[in-house]
Formats: C-alpha cells, sequence, structure tokens
C-alpha cells in the first residue's frame, strides 16, 4: 500500500517575499555571486566618490551673485557657481544688445512653448500648423526686430536662442524631407529611387563640418554677384539637408518593417499610392521608427555647436568664449562647461522621455 501523500504545505519552505525593496535588491542586485560583487563594489565607490562630489559642487560652493574675491577665497575646496550668475546673459544670449536682451528670453520662451504644444496630443490638427507659423514668425519678429523693435542683425545673434532655432527648424524641415527620401529610396520610378539612394548615400558619407563648410564658403562662390544669403539661413539649409538623409534611412527602416499584408490590403482595397502611404502604411512605419528618429533629433540638437567653424554663436561656443574673454573669470571654466552640460542634459532627457512616453501610447492597442 503506498504512503499518503504529505500536505503540500508540509513540504514546502515559506514562500519568500515577492514585493519591497529588499525583494527587489535581491532580484536585480544580489541574483548571483557576481552581481552581488559587482553591488558592492559600486557602492563603495559611490561612498567614497559622492561626499566629495557634493561637497565641492553644493556644501561648500559658492552660490549666487558673489564677487570674484569670495570665489577665490574658496578656491580648491567649492566651485564658484557666481560665474554663471555674472556671465549669464553672454552664455544666454551671446553679443546680442544687453539692453534688448528680454527679446531672446521671450523668443526662448514660445520656441518652448511650440514643442510643448506639439507634444501633447489634442493639438494634432489642422491648428497646429497655423500655431507654428505664429510662433516662428513671432521669434523671428523678436529675434530680428522691426515693427516697432529695434533691428538687431543675425550677426549680433547668439546662444541659446541660436541653437534652439537651428534645431527647432532642422527637425520641423528635415523630417518631411526625410520622409520623401525615404519614400523615394523604395519608388518603383528608376529615376527617384536612383537620385534618392545617391542623395542618401552622399550625404551620410561626409561629416557634418564639411557640409557647413561647403554651404558657408562654397556655396557663395556659385551665387550671383551681388546676391548674399544670411550665414544663419546657410547654415541652416546645411543642416537640414545632412540630418534628412539619416531620418530617411530611420524612416525606411519602419517601412521595412511594415508587413507585407498591409500593403497587399491597401492595395486590394483600390487605394491611390498617396493615400495608402499616408492612411495605413506611414503611421505604422513612424510609430516603429521612434526610437532613430528621435536619436537622430537628439543628434541634431547637440551638433548645432558644430556651427561655430562658420562663426556662428551658438549655446556651446557662448558658454565658452563667456569665460575665455575675461582672465579674472576663466580658473572657473569648469564651472561655465558644467552650467552648459546641464542645459544640454535637460533638453536631451526631456526628448528621450517623449519619445519613450509616446512609443508605449502609439502601442496601445497594437499589441498581440
Amino acid at each position: 500500500m503506498d504512503k499518503p501523500l504529505a500536505p503540500a504545505s508540509a513540504s514546502l519552505p515559506p514562500p519568500r517575499r515577492q514585493t519591497g525593496a529588499w525583494a527587489w535588491a535581491r532580484e536585480n542586485l544580489f541574483s548571483t555571486p557576481l552581481n552581488s560583487a559587482i553591488t558592492l563594489v559600486t557602492l563603495a565607490l559611490l561612498a567614497w566618490a559622492l561626499p566629495k562630489v557634493l561637497g565641492w559642487s553644493v556644501f561648500n560652493a559658492v552660490w549666487g551673485h558673489a564677487t570674484l574675491e569670495q570665489c577665490q577665497a574658496a578656491r580648491g575646496q567649492g566651485a564658484c557657481w557666481a560665474v554663471v550668475w555674472e556671465k549669464f546673459h553672454f552664455m544666454m544670449f551671446g553679443v546680442y544688445p544687453f539692453e534688448e536682451s528680454w527679446r531672446p528670453a521671450l523668443a526662448i520662451g514660445v520656441m518652448c512653448g511650440l514643442l510643448v504644444v506639439s507634444a501633447l496630443k489634442r493639438f494634432w490638427n489642422a491648428w497646429l500648423i497655423l500655431i507654428w507659423i505664429v510662433g516662428l514668425s513671432v521669434t523671428f519678429w523678436l529675434m530680428g526686430g522691426g515693427l516697432g523693435l529695434a533691428p538687431v542683425r543675425s550677426e549680433q545673434w547668439g546662444g541659446l536662442p541660436v541653437t534652439l532655432i537651428l534645431s527647432i527648424f532642422g527637425i520641423g524641415f528635415a523630417f518631411p524631407l526625410g520622409v520623401l527620401l525615404a519614400l523615394g529610396r523604395r519608388s518603383k520610378l528608376p529615376l527617384i529611387r536612383a537620385f534618392s539612394i545617391i542623395y542618401i548615400e552622399v550625404v551620410r558619407g561626409v561629416p557634418l563640418i564639411t557640409v557647413l563648410f561647403m554651404a558657408s564658403v562654397m556655396f557663395a562662390l556659385f551665387l550671383p554677384e551681388g546676391l548674399r544669403i544670411d550665414q544663419l539661413i546657410r547654415a541652416q539649409v546645411a543642416i537640414i539637408l545632412f540630418v534628412a538623409a539619416y531620418l530617411a534611412e530611420a524612416v525606411r527602416g519602419g517601412l521595412q518593417a511594415v508587413p507585407k499584408g498591409q500593403y497587399e490590403a491597401a492595395e486590394a482595397l483600390g487605394l491611390p499610392y498617396w493615400k495608402m502611404m499616408g492612411l495605413i502604411i506611414l503611421p505604422q512605419a513612424l510609430r516603429l521608427s521612434i526610437p532613430p528618429i528621435v536619436n537622430s533629433f537628439i543628434s541634431l540638437f547637440k551638433d548645432t555647436s558644430l556651427v561655430v567653424i562658420i562663426a556662428i554663436y551658438d549655446f556651446a561656443y557662448a558658454v565658452k568664449k563667456s569665460v575665455e574673454t575675461d582672465f579674472s573669470w576663466k580658473p572657473y571654466f569648469i564651472e561655465a562647461f558644467l552650467f552648459s552640460i546641464i542645459v544640454y542634459w535637460v533638453f536631451c532627457y526631456a526628448m528621450s522621455k517623449y519619445s519613450q512616453w509616446l512609443e508605449r501610447d502609439l502601442a496601445r492597442g497594437h499589441q498581440r
């Protein structure tokens, strides 16, 4: 006669706690001996470095509108964030007239407002185009003057407004051009396909510095005598043409990821090419291409610092020159560069987090 089975509760150990901080740490930090060793070493390094970093950057730092003497007294013990206060106008606005600094500050607010409005799905309609036209018109009116404002030449523009203008216009115009190039590369018309392939491969095969140099120097040689195109516009066009080639490849990857049955179903419905692409294929392809597209946007925002080679004062160059030209504050260039890093990080991190949210939101209803 078989021995009766013992109750399950008597043969099993008590269940381990599955929730809480300790359960998370055990699963993610101490799951194996190797992970436990790495975690302990990392914690030891943090325990050694974090107090020093916080002491230099926060607790022993000189804040606010401090004097140069106060910064010199704290030299070697804490950071001198007073350099940001002292050079804030030059860092943010370059050589823009000081008495008119409210105008680029307001332009920054308008451009950031455009980005926030565009991120809200409730504004994804035809009104968004009108909002952008009005917003960009106000931006250029504020920066350039006219209609009651004192004129300011574009050569005097600088700092964060220039970086935002190059980035926002670059994104706004490069994205549709990149979509057209991606569609052209997959076109059945040989001439359009050949032109798209040649353009994409040639542009992706050269660095952005070369394109900017060509737009600034070489392009002027082919213009009729007496015709001059603004330096900022030439840099903007170069950035748009360069980024469009990378966006085209990102979109092409999304187009190839759309199941072939979607194309066949659209053709079976008798939809013309542009309706098929605009209503069925492109929405799916762009949803799949969000990560590489946003990666190109982030790269564009950072690569605007390269316009310094054609004498345009972007934000990074304005921060650099703000401490280089003043020998008394030059020893505190580290604090100035850390400030620029924080500003770049805020914008890039915001784009990254928004893309993650957008990807999750558009994925609803598409999960299998």
